[in-house]
């Protein structure tokens, strides 16, 4: 055992500081298995204060350090350089056992999670007292807070509930010289100076360790309607949006677009799955209304308005759910793509964001310049066309044409990327940067707006230790 792994067994336990190669293999291979890192070892902190005299310990032998809540992340963000980037090594610190919910206030309407509480652990605890944490992803089985605010977390309910930032009031960190910053208020209103909470959102774990955090809770809707509906093509889908909004306000809790392949790949790929329609539309959405009244009858509202929209030749065809668990099969052809697709192989995966307005724009024209420099690619797009967020997706069916094909991601992100941007969209809307997109990132954000990032980072880690080489 060398000095510093002696070091961290004294502070968190000699059963917590893993070093053997089959321990650790779990946590330095990202969920896509497209990165792998190397580690020193593994250290499982089990409060605050142990984290806390970790970085501490890390920071006096110069050593890195890298986060990592459930491992799902998308963008290698949570995954080890390695030594050729990091000659000294890193610790990869995982956040699992800070697993404790704090603190449920229902008058202030806030739960008080530690970093390594699963998402859906906090879903299921708000809404054991009458309340809901809203935010809500495909991997919310196994996703944790410390990575939803690492990663400024989206999912399927933003355009109602708003993603990570939004739902976040306070937050608990320990910095890179091993304090804790402990901003844990469950305030609406506090106008004493900078929001410092802001700059650990969505930092990836570059600025410091996210340990707790308080979230906002919401009344729990009592009556649902989710709808599977068929479109002529994304600009219908928008218009319908609009439509829906008008007539239902606030009631729409989700707006997810599916394309035709996206779908296809799920029956093909996941038992039980299959097309909620008769025929084969190129475009489907999937609607969900919830209301905390119970007097109000969604269902009937959905279905008088998607019937005057099919008269009027807007809409093609519609299901809605007529139970709990219709509805849950639903959802389940929507969360399922990203698992049928890896299942399918490796593709080229983008996660853009336009305004909704510009959402048939982007569809239309990136479409039609990469079938035209790529023939034959398979464009698998699905999202959250409710805040313009697309995961737009590409490969070859064939299995040699497709590792042809990924030798050319460059070219194909070129492409995609420009066009986000030329939209005044974004390259990344809610996966984050990780590995991945660190140095594209330069092409798309304005030098002054580098210097700003870089100058947060080195005042807030001036040794550069904290999650190195992911984002900047």
């Amino acid at each position: 055992m060398t000095a510093l792994q002696a070091c961290l067994a004294a502070i968190v336990g000699s059963t917590q500081v893993l070093t053997a190669e089959a321990e650790m293999a779990p946590y330095l291979c990202d969920w896509r298995g497209r990165y792998r890192g190397a580690a020193l070892c593994v250290v499982r902190p089990g409060s605050s204060a142990e984290a806390a005299r970790v970085v501490a310990c890390c920071a006096a032998a110069g050593v890195a350090l890298v986060p990592q809540g459930g491992n799902t992340g998308l963008v290698g963000g949570a995954t080890p350089l390695g030594p050729a980037a990091c000659p000294r090594g890193e610790v990869l610190v995982s956040l699992a056992r800070l697993n404790k919910i704090r603190a449920l206030d229902l008058d202030n309407n806030t739960i008080t999670v530690e970093a390594g509480c699963i998402l859906q652990q906090v879903q299921e605890a708000a809404a054991a007292a009458g309340r809901l944490f809203p935010l809500s992803l495909a991997a919310e089985g196994s996703a944790t807070i410390g990575g939803n605010l690492s990663t400024n977390a989206g999912g399927v309910q933003v355009l109602r509930y708003g993603n990570m930032r939004e739902l976040t009031l306070g937050l608990e960190v320990v910095l890179a010289d091993g304090r804790i910053w402990n901003g844990l208020r469950g305030l609406r209103k506090d106008n004493t100076g900078y929001d410092l909470k802001h700059l650990f959102i969505g930092a990836e774990g570059t600025l410091g360790l996210i340990t707790c955090a308080v979230l906002k809770l919401f009344p729990q809707p009592v009556t649902h309607a989710t709808a599977w509906v068929a479109v002529p093509d994304p600009a219908a889908a928008v218009a319908l949006l609009g439509r829906l909004r008008g007539r239902c306000g606030e009631r729409i809790s989700a707006f997810e677009i599916i394309g035709r392949t996206a779908l296809e790949l799920v029956v093909r790929h996941i038992p039980g799955s299959r097309d909620p329609l008769t025929g084969v539309h190129a475009w489907q959405a999937l609607v969900e209304l919830s209301d905390t009244l119970a007097g109000f009858d969604l269902d009937a509202a959905l279905e008088t308005l998607l019937a005057e929209e099919i008269e009027a030749g807007r809409v093609v065809d519609a299901a809605i759910a007529q139970s709990q668990a219709q509805a849950a099969a639903l959802w389940q052809l929507r969360e399922n793509i990203s698992e049928a697709q890896k299942i399918e192989g490796i593709s080229i995966k983008h996660d853009i964001s336009v305004p909704v307005s510009s959402i048939a724009e982007f569809i239309a024209r990136a479409d039609e310049a990469l079938l035209l420099r790529f023939p034959g690619v398979r464009i698998v797009c699905f999202g959250h066309i409710g805040d313009g967020n697309l995961h737009y997706n590409l490969s070859k069916p064939a299995a040699l044409a497709n590792a042809d094909f990924l030798a050319q991601t460059e070219a194909v992100n070129l492409i995609v990327h420009d066009l986000a941007d030329e939209l005044s969209g974004s390259i990344s809307a809610e996966h984050g940067l990780g590995q991945l997109k660190r140095a594209e990132i330069l092409r798309y954000k304005s030098a002054v707006e580098m210097d700003l990032l870089r100058g947060v980072k080195q005042m807030l880690d001036p040794a550069g230790l904290m999650n190195p080489g992911k984002m900047l």
